[in-house]
């Protein structure tokens, strides 16, 4: 991955610092015993929709031919365009023929995709030395997207219970009972053994392998980090920040990276000119994807009316758009060599 070395060291303050202090500061709260109100919890996710999360992927149709060091074609853009009505498209359908089926997927591709997204920071920003084989980037991809997807269900099962149906119900309540067994604790024991038990093969296997070790350092002290957050935090909080301030941000430091004029921009150390790039290049797809969004919340058996619903439907609509941007980014991952 040819990044050059000054725009890297203008994005590793930007790429890390906000997830980390918003984590260190919400497990602080945790740990005192403050809980705060609803009304806030639902913020981060609420203000996503228009801050860093769903603009993330409102570049997609200009990110492949980016990768791959062409300027992007009105081709290009077409075929992005079509991925996302064709594969969008059957997943939507999908939430309104098969609603429980079309949850597990969504958490299913986002553990996936956010552990990709991680995967790629450790490779390309944080040189990373030590994962040299497809097999240990396969246990880091299963235990970053695991973080968010996997512990708050082994610690909060009733609130991850409440979000399926939240999501679920705007299609068919009655639905969720095929879910049902995920909550039960002998599949959630079995499940937290598991995952603990590629957690810690996989940064046993970095730390044998490393040839310095302040990489690892930082994938174990993000690793373990993130197990307590997300042990400790509420679901929907937790999920709204890392969302926003982890996984979307550095999906768009990866996306100013291949941008000639925003990484040009980086390596004279101007940030701010960088990301005014980013914003200018996601606005419409992101309006767009509002539009789309007020339309989903038209035909939905269910329609949302409160706070709580309104998200589930949101994050419905995330679910219909990840699928085709797991792809895309699959592209990037692959023109770039990240699972070399």
């Amino acid at each position: 991955m040819a990044t050059t070395r000054a725009a890297r060291r203008t994005l590793r303050p930007l790429v890390f610092s906000p997830g980390w202090a918003a984590t260190v500061a919400l497990v602080a709260i945790a740990l005192v015993g403050l809980s705060l109100p609803p009304t806030l919890q639902y913020a981060p996710l609420v203000a996503s929709a228009l801050v860093l999360g769903l603009p993330h992927g409102a570049v997609d149709h200009l990110a492949v031919a980016r990768a791959r060091g062409r300027p992007p074609d009105r081709g290009a853009v077409a075929r992005v365009v079509a991925l996302y009505g064709v594969v969008g498209g059957a997943y939507a359908v999908g939430w309104f023929l098969g609603p429980a089926a079309a949850f597990a997927l969504f958490i299913l591709v986002t553990w996936f995709h956010w552990g990709q997204g991680d995967l790629y920071v450790l490779v390309a920003l944080a040189d990373a030395d030590y994962l040299r084989s497809l097999p240990q980037r396969v246990g880091t991809v299963v235990v970053r997207g695991g973080l968010p997807m996997l512990v708050p269900l082994l610690a909060f099962p009733a609130w991850y219970r409440r979000v399926a149906e939240t999501l679920v119900g705007r299609f068919a309540p009655e639905a969720v009972g095929a879910l049902a067994w995920a909550f039960r604790p002998d599949v959630r024991l079995a499940l937290g053994v598991g995952y603990g038990a590629v957690v810690a093969a996989t940064l046993a296997l970095g730390y044998v392998r490393a040839d310095d070790r302040g990489p690892w350092r930082l994938d174990a002290a993000e690793t373990l980090g993130l197990v307590a957050y997300f042990a400790l935090v509420p679901p929907v909080l937790a999920i709204g920040v890392y969302f926003t301030l982890w996984h979307s941000l550095r999906h768009i430091a990866r996306l100013l990276l291949v941008d000639d004029g925003a990484a040009a921009a980086l390596r004279d150390r101007e940030p701010t000119a960088a990301l005014a790039r980013f914003a200018r290049d996601a606005f419409p797809l992101t309006a767009a994807s509002l539009a789309l969004l007020a339309g989903l919340a038209v035909v939905v058996p269910n329609p949302p009316a409160t706070v709580p619903e309104w998200v589930g439907l949101y994050l419905v609509f995330i679910a219909v758009v990840t699928l085709p941007h797991v792809v895309v980014v699959t592209i990037m991952d692959w023109e770039q060599s990240v699972w070399a």
